[in-house]
């Protein structure tokens, strides 16, 4: 597989996944819903993805950074209503922030049980 495939799987896989948002009027962005369905699709064909794609999207990540400068405009560029809603901001921050290390601690032990468990009946 050369760059240019493996670069246009990627892109027919998120075009993919924004048909199937506009069709089913998921929440989901698109190219969320097409590496869900790329990770199914070599998922079920219990394959390992082509050292090509995995460089490709290595690449694509290193770019990733930059989508961030849009992101920041945006606060700069509404930095006065920020200021006027700062604490419901802060909250609502804090506590996704603190439900998420929750979740995500409550995971972990339970995998780490299930993990121990499987490992002694061996």
């Amino acid at each position: 597989m050369t760059m240019l495939k493996a670069i246009f799987v990627l892109l027919i896989f998120q075009l993919a996944g924004e048909a199937l948002r506009a069709v089913t009027h998921i929440k989901v962005p698109g190219p969320v819903i097409g590496m869900v369905l790329l990770a199914a699709w070599y998922i079920l064909r219990r394959r390992d993805p082509e050292p090509v794609l995995e460089q490709a999207a290595d690449g694509l990540l290193g770019w990733l950074p930059l989508l961030f400068v849009p992101a920041g405009v945006g606060i700069v560029a509404n930095l006065a209503l920020l200021r006027s809603a700062w604490l419901p901001i802060s909250v609502a921050l804090l506590g996704s922030t603190f439900l998420t290390l929750i979740t995500t601690a409550w995971i972990m032990h339970r995998l780490g049980r299930r993990a121990a468990i499987s490992q002694d009946a061996l």
